[in-house]
């Protein structure tokens, strides 16, 4: 089996020792994104909406490099640090997949990073 790191310069450089992404075969793997700018590394200033919206463009830059894109995401994972932003944050993200419906689990968690309020993780296949 054959691992190939994923990386671009159009999603947040991975902060720690991990890829933006790991493909095997036909399956990519994507770390969590959370509301960074790519081109500056800083939290992005809004709210969970503006922040959503950040992270699936995020991973969107990191599938295309894999050679996929957000229709063909198999399965996302997102991670709230209020789960009264659960609505705010389904919102834009139903925006952005459009018709397309992955699989998905929430999870209310304590905290993340930078005060970030939203992380989301995918598995994806390529095109």
């Amino acid at each position: 089996m054959t691992l190939e790191k994923i990386a671009t310069d159009r999603a947040p450089k991975a902060i720690g020792p991990y890829s933006q992404a790991i493909r095997s075969g036909d399956l990519i793997f994507c770390a969590g994104q959370v509301g960074l700018d790519p081109a500056t590394g800083e939290a992005v200033q809004g709210d969970v909406k503006v922040q959503t919206a950040r992270i699936i463009d995020n991973l969107a830059a990191v599938l295309a490099a894999a050679g996929s894109d957000l229709a063909h995401v198999l399965k996302t994972t997102v991670f709230l640090t209020d789960m009264g932003d659960f609505a705010a944050m389904n919102e834009i993200y139903a925006q952005k997949f459009g018709d397309h419906r992955p699989a998905r689990s929430t999870i209310g968690i304590a905290a993340l990073p930078r005060g970030l309020r939203v992380e989301i993780e995918c598995i994806a296949t390529k095109r």
